[in-house]
């Protein structure tokens, strides 16, 4: 059976070695390297954006969401779902300003501190995001070859193999990646999930083996720190826990924006974010799905106390052998492409928003290649470092979204739809939000406030400190000239 998954792997990273190779040939200027020559079709948007949306935080926080609490991890997935019904109408907005990165919009709109600040504030998640996506990706080479590889080699050996691909073409390397990855995965979890299902023994199978509260809305939400049963609305907030950071993370997600800056035309966006609703929908359904059946399967043992590891333990224990080495093949390109996506995202922040804007404004294709390159090496290296040291990948993506969620999106979404919020306003929301996510979990903090709220995730502080900031501020300082409004204008 080991020689089968030794197949599939070799197969899959020969293909992706294959492509960033034949797609570093095509890289010849800064805008084919930062956002694949602007030539992205909507066939490919769609895929790639499927395919560096649904990654670690799906395939193992997600699952460790569904392992604890049934379906009601649905919740997390559905700040994304409500995301994209909104992004639809900024899509084309975001392709018309056609830019490289999300603090060339923000200086656009505000001024250069908050490009800087907005640097900052994405270098902090995103290099938290790709970490994670190694430590699952170790998990998964681990559960494959569990006498060979160690889950810490393994986080090693993802790390090695996700820098090498991305560092060689860029976003061109990344999009056609994806459309590979994102076909294979999409296919294998519609075929596995009713396997799954039917092995459980139905409906009734899963009643039987698994709690009532896994079929509830809340799940376990209700549950307190002490395991005591709380009130409803203490389970909704639980629930609204997990919806808003991705909710707010998917609104304004600097992946997404460059995709669309990388597309062919504003059709191209607005229709590829169609195609992207109706498969983030199916496909993240399916991922709690089969995390909720492989919990029926597999209460105790190792994946007990793992329970992040429940999808690729269920393929290597649950399915067929064919159809287990595919489906773990699936979760191993799907780690590796969103990785690329996540430290490739502030590898062009630092090149396009510290080295060419304030370094060398003047510096040829061929020099900024090469800085592109060293940036993704670095930053790698950062995000290999505190993979090694994460526990909960869970813990790690609800805080990486929290801190994008609180310190960006609210500004990005006014530079979109309001008019009268200020560059000051935005500079005070960003400071804000960051500085409330990274500082509340500090005991002195919590210690100031009642265990009711002591108790909660910084989402809520977070963002409520950085709305503030914004409305406050924008109120007592001057109005955005109408030069800096008309680049979002319809």
């Amino acid at each position: 059976m080991s020689q089968l998954y030794v197949l599939v792997l070799v197969v899959i990273v020969a293909a992706l070695l294959a492509v960033a190779l034949y797609r570093t040939s095509q890289v010849r200027t800064k805008a084919d390297y930062l956002v694949a020559g602007r030539s992205l079709p909507a066939v490919v948007l769609v895929l790639t954006l499927l395919t560096s949306w649904i990654g670690a935080g799906s395939l193992f926080a997600g699952a460790e969401n569904a392992y604890k609490n049934g379906f009601a991890a649905l919740w997390q997935p559905a700040g994304g779902w409500l995301g994209l019904l909104l992004i639809y109408f900024i899509a084309p907005r975001a392709r018309k300003f056609a830019q490289f990165t999300l603090p060339d919009l923000l200086e656009a709109r505000y001024n250069q501190t908050a490009r800087v600040l907005g640097t900052i504030a994405i270098l902090i998640a995103y290099i938290a995001i790709t970490s994670y996506q190694f430590k699952g990706g170790g998990d998964v080479l681990h559960l494959i070859f569990p006498d060979a590889v160690s889950a810490e080699l393994g986080t090693y050996i993802i790390a090695f193999f996700v820098i090498l691909t991305t560092a060689l073409a860029g976003m061109s390397s990344v999009a056609y990646m994806d459309v590979a990855i994102g076909s294979l995965v999409t296919v294998i979890c519609v075929i596995a999930a009713p396997m799954l299902y039917i092995k459980a023994g139905g409906w009734a199978g899963l009643h039987a083996s698994l709690p009532p509260e896994y079929f509830q809305v809340l799940g376990n939400y209700r549950l307190g720190p002490d395991h005591v049963q709380q009130s409803a609305g203490m389970g909704v907030v639980r629930g609204l826990e997990f919806l808003v950071p991705v909710l707010l993370l998917m609104l304004g997600n600097q992946v997404m924006y460059q995709k669309f800056f990388s597309a062919k035309s504003e059709r191209d966006a607005r229709v590829s974010v169609i195609g992207w609703i109706l498969g983030t929908v199916l496909l993240e359904t399916l991922i709690v799905a089969i995390a909720v059946f492989g919990r029926a399967l597999y209460p105790t043992g190792e994946v007990a106390l793992h329970p992040r590891e429940i999808i690729p333990y269920t393929a290597r224990h649950g399915l067929p052998a064919v159809m287990g080495a595919l489906l773990l093949g699936a979760v191993f390109a799907k780690v590796i492409s969103t990785a690329s996506n996540y430290l490739f995202s502030p590898a062009t922040n630092l090149v396009n928003d510290v080295f060419v804007r304030y370094m060398a404004p003047g510096a040829s294709n061929k020099r900024v290649l090469i800085v592109s390159r060293l940036a993704v090496v670095l930053l790698g290296c950062w995000a290999l470092y505190q993979a090694v040291y994460a526990e909960s990948i869970l813990q790690k993506m609800l805080y990486a979204y929290t801190v994008y969620s609180a310190a960006l999106t609210p500004v990005v979404l006014a530079a979109f739809y309001s008019k009268r919020v200020t560059a000051w306003g935005a500079v005070a929301a960003i400071a804000s939000g960051t500085v409330v996510t990274l500082a509340w979990d500090m005991q002195a903090v919590r210690e100031f406030f009642p265990p009711i709220v002591a108790a909660r995730d910084a989402i809520f502080p977070a963002l409520a400190a950085a709305v503030i900031a914004m409305v406050a501020v924008s109120v007592f300082t001057p109005k955005p000239a109408p030069e800096q409004l008309a680049q979002f204008a319809d």
